[in-house]
């Protein structure tokens, strides 16, 4: 961590990202780094401090009415009035830029010209994306993870592929439920994890949802009307970790299919929501098979469901998934700056066996997770890892089932008990420095 004093002169604390070292590599090579994501999850944060610290480069935000203006009136103009490294921030305001962008990139392909960054992932349209295609690295910043609100170092997702871990590990620490639940609730949001009342976390939220489902997202569409997305938001948070399929939801949600599969990509595209794909180990099959639905943060999907765990009337189901969306999430996060960059799936088989979560590396070989809300486990909590394995052969590196106990345990060769805190926590990590 280290304080920060901008011109305004207020001070505040930054919180290292993880996947800083990340983007500086790809300064290093490549023309273009457009570093998207969900509104605040800390894009501007970062970008500047990247820029006073590590990388110089001017900066300009689209947020800014007169800068807006003058990139509409001629963007070449613009691009080429800045003759050093330059960052553009929330781009997604001005997608004509991407063309200009593209011209000047072709007429000087020197690495780390232009750093962007998007609260939409406009790359979706495909104009845009070929645009710029071979010209420019893109990076997702993701609310906090845990691991860097703990300031540590190591990589769940890589020490899932190392040989031996975890059954080498002799000290790790743990954390009671209590304290998991509060870590659930908090999320990663930046302006959310600093507010411990519960209240003032709801506020930010209903204005935060606010703003994007009836600004950013509008914007988009580029049409009004869009009513029916808070209370979609709130049936996909109800759903959340649990199959997806269009027919079944429209027929719930009353709306067409049609207009379904719209806000959907509405609502991905700000990164609200999120696909986890089955796994299988025919890719054409992956396609046919259903999808979860995923939230991007726990804070966020708590909210949506109006959960509290100090109330006593929540039942299990839903305290599992919500266990299950944040860990997910958390994995998800670990990726964007993982050395492996496995892919993430689920898997379940046609009699019922599944497997919360499993990475698959470049070399075809998979890692599997399980999530339990429970203290305690049993052999018959590996029942999906067992079956998986066991279709695996020797691809199958090895299945943990995530739980809320204290120990480290094997249940057979390659499977293991682990508390759920290891994700954030694991031992002899360093921390980070800025």
């Amino acid at each position: 961590m280290v304080d920060i004093q901008p011109s305004n002169g207020y001070i505040y604390t930054m919180i290292y990202r993880n996947i800083t070292q990340k983007i500086l590599n790809a300064l290093n090579d490549t023309p273009v780094v457009f570093i998207n994501g969900a509104r605040q999850t800390g894009k501007s944060t970062l970008v500047r401090w990247i820029a006073d610290n590590k990388y110089p480069a001017e900066y300009f935000s689209l947020d800014d009415l007169s800068t807006l203006n003058s990139i509409k009136q001629s963007p070449v103009d613009f691009i080429r009035s800045v003759k050093g490294p330059l960052i553009i921030d929330e781009v997604q305001k001005a997608p004509e830029l991407f063309s200009a962008i593209k011209m000047e990139v072709d007429r000087d392909r020197r690495p780390g010209r232009f750093i962007l960054t998007g609260s939409a992932n406009i790359l979706l349209l495909p104009a845009i994306s070929e645009s710029l295609a071979g010209r420019m690295e893109i990076i997702t910043l993701w609310p906090f993870s845990q691991s860097e609100l703990e300031g540590v170092k190591n990589n769940f997702v890589d020490l899932l592929f190392t040989s031996g871990w975890p059954a080498t590990l002799s000290n790790y620490s743990t954390e009671p439920v209590k304290s998991l639940l509060s870590r659930i609730t908090c999320g990663g949001y930046p302006e959310v994890v600093s507010r411990k009342n519960r209240e003032r976390r709801d506020a930010w939220f209903n204005s935060y949802i606010t703003t994007i489902l009836q600004r950013d997202i509008r914007d988009i569409a580029k049409i009004n009307g869009l009513t029916a997305l808070p209370n979609l938001l709130s049936l996909l948070a109800a759903r959340a970790a649990a199959l997806f399929n269009f027919a079944d939801f429209s027929r719930v949600s009353t709306i067409p299919q049609s207009t379904l599969k719209r806000y959907m990509s509405l609502l991905e595209m700000t990164f609200l929501v999120h696909k986890l794909p089955a796994w299988s180990s025919n890719i054409n099959k992956r396609l046919l098979k259903s999808p979860k639905v995923i939230l991007n943060d726990s804070a966020l999907h708590c909210f949506l469901i109006n959960y509290n765990p100090e109330e006593k009337t929540v039942n299990e189901t839903q305290i599992g998934s919500i266990l299950e969306n944040f860990v997910i999430m958390e994995l998800w996060k670990e990726i964007s700056w993982s050395v492996i960059r496995p892919d993430i799936f689920h898997f379940r088989t046609q009699t019922g066996h599944k497997v919360d979560v499993v990475l698959q590396n470049a070399a075809g070989q998979l890692a599997a997770i399980e999530v339990k809300s429970k203290s305690s486990v049993s052999k018959n909590d590996f029942k999906g890892l067992e079956v998986l394995k066991e279709s695996l052969g020797e691809r199958f590196i090895k299945g943990i089932l995530f739980y809320s106990g204290e120990k480290i345990l094997p249940f057979g060769k390659k499977l293991f008990a682990v508390p759920i805190s290891l994700i954030w926590s694991a031992p002899d990590s360093q921390k980070n420095k800025l």
